[in-house]
């Protein structure tokens, strides 16, 4: 129909054209002024029409558009293949000449090397020779839509719907811009036909034909852009009604489960204040606290886990298979929660109790301030260890609990057991009374260790029930011991476990302000004794005043 209607206006511009040369009464000077002044403005309108072509064929190119390239490289890709075809036949013509030239001869090598050339060419250009547009036509790949079974599945559907209005938005940016190029190509269209109602030249035709093809196949892809445009518009449609079903299910179904956590955090920290009222041992109420706070820790994380896991065996029969390697990779984390099992159910360390432990070469004695699922902490204090060897205190030391399995750690205040038995060992000499020094020493330790004696005694009584004891006795103890320089008088009595050595600084002054005090009693240390003796004189083997001839 286009076609029809552009020769139509080409037979009606030569009609125009052709009127009577003369008129009846006119001259022939005037027939020719007239001729002179429409051939005037012939070329004036062709110049002018010329100039608008020139001005849309540069507003085309500034606009540098997707559409031109890929129509440009479809007519690329057909005059490859037209000249592909013309250098064929040129080979085979050649390849069945038997008397070749040399020049044929050269010829038909580069020609057979050309055809390489132009053949893998047509490879890279394959999808445009059919059609021009087609990755500028197809529509955005929606991938698989998600769905949404939990709350970190809400920020990927808003991603992806935020992602497929981006896409849906470039692809309505490129059939805009179609729009405005095929109306610039229709302003063409019709000045050609404007340029060739006046001048019928072969150059302006085939380019009027070539515009003309070329606002044909840019108008059959705005079709095809435009039903491909609104049936995507419909399928992204359904695709976010979709995803805000499920993201409003999701956030209802997050809103129920916070109710429910938040009531269960108020029921616990009930618990607590009820905890807190009621018991007033700080043992016991440490004990209880942690356990409500694991008992809270546990039940939301059963609560989230019942809620967000539809197939539970899914999730068993995953575990199974990765039990092994989760227990080499988290072999200490597992020793640790077992061994946290076994002091807190066990009962063999409690918080506040003081014990010391044996970690890589290093010995640390302090009171145990917090027992977590993973490590005891335990705070360092000023004891017999921190002078004699660490001469450091006041630390704070994390004991991992699968040491309780693999370490050596020794508890000082177990159950109800609260002194421990320390000693103060002085050297007397040989020749001093040591029975006398015995007696005293024994007397000075009574003195100052009665009341932890008395204490310990109820101890141990308490502990009959638990343990087989044989040896109950809470007497100090002197001992004797020959020793190098001396006699050893070695003192052992019984005090306070967090308080060792003020005691034993006090029972050592008194000790040894008490021995100072006997004539028959001499504290011992080590001494030297040198001897010095004056050499004989000898007479010399001759007079000093004889004359050796």
């Amino acid at each position: 129909m286009k076609k029809v209607l552009f020769y139509l206006l080409i037979a009606s511009s030569l009609l125009f054209s052709n009127t009577v040369a003369a008129e009846k009464g006119m001259s022939e000077q005037e027939i020719e002024k007239i001729k002179l002044a429409q051939e005037d403005a012939k070329r004036e309108k062709i110049a002018r029409l010329l100039s608008e072509l020139k001005s849309i064929e540069e507003k085309i190119a500034k606009k540098d558009s997707v559409w031109m390239k890929s129509y440009s490289s479809y007519l690329t890709s057909l005059d490859v293949r037209e000249s592909l075809e013309k250098i064929v036949d040129r080979i085979n013509y050649l390849e069945k000449k038997k008397n070749k030239t040399l020049s044929e001869i050269d010829e038909l090598s580069a020609l057979i090397a050309r055809e390489k050339i132009l053949t893998s060419q047509i490879e890279k250009l394959k999808k445009k020779d059919s059609s021009p547009f087609s990755d500028l036509l197809t529509p955005p790949n929606i991938d698989e839509v998600p769905t949404i079974k939990n709350p970190f599945d809400i920020f990927v559907g808003i991603s992806l719907i935020k992602t497929l209005d981006r896409d849906f938005n470039d692809y309505v940016l490129k059939k805009d811009e179609l729009k405005e190029l095929i109306a610039l190509l229709r302003s063409e269209v019709r000045i050609y036909g404007e340029l060739l109602a006046i001048d019928e030249q072969s150059e302006h035709r085939e380019k009027a034909e070539l515009k003309l093809k070329q606002l044909e196949r840019f108008e059959s892809a705005l079709d095809t852009m435009k039903v491909t445009a609104d049936v995507y518009q419909k399928r992204l449609d359904i695709i976010e009604v979709s995803i805000n079903k499920e993201v409003e299910a999701q956030i209802f179904k997050i809103a129920k489960i916070g109710v429910v956590i938040l009531v269960v955090f108020v029921f616990f920290f009930l618990l607590k204040l009820f905890v807190k009222k009621y018991i007033t041992d700080n043992e016991r109420f440490y004990m209880a606290n942690k356990i409500i706070t694991f008992g809270n820790f546990t039940l939301i994380v059963l609560i989230l886990f019942f809620n967000y896991i539809e197939n539970v065996s899914y999730l068993v029969t995953i575990l199974g298979f990765a039990s092994a390697g989760i227990a080499i990779a988290m072999k200490d984390w597992f020793m640790s929660i077992l061994g946290w099992l076994v002091i807190v159910f066990g009962g063999s360390i409690h918080v506040g109790d003081r014990i010391r432990v044996d970690m890589d070469g290093m010995r640390y004695v302090g009171d145990v301030m917090d027992i977590s699922l993973l490590r005891m902490t335990i705070l360092e204090d000023i004891t017999l260890t921190t002078v004699s060897d660490n001469r450091r205190a006041g630390r704070i030391i994390f004991i991992p609990n699968n040491y309780v399995f693999t370490r050596m750690i020794a508890n000082y205040t177990h159950s109800t057991l609260k002194t421990v038995w320390d000693g103060v060992k002085i050297t007397i000499t040989y020749d001093s009374n040591h029975k006398k020094a015995m007696h005293i020493a024994k007397e000075i330790t009574k003195k100052f260790s009665k009341g932890y004696t008395d204490i310990t005694r109820k101890q141990l009584n308490k502990l009959r029930n638990q343990y087989s004891l044989k040896n109950t006795n809470v007497e100090p103890r002197i001992f004797s011991f020959i020793e190098p320089n001396g006699i050893a008088i070695d003192a052992w009595y019984l005090t306070n476990a967090y308080a060792t050595l003020t005691l034993r600084s006090v029972i050592s002054t008194e000790i040894v302000d008490a021995f100072m005090a006997e004539d028959d009693i001499t504290i011992a240390y080590p001494t030297q004794m040198l001897h010095l003796e004056q050499p004989a004189k000898r007479t010399p083997p001759f007079a000093t005043n004889e004359e050796i001839v």
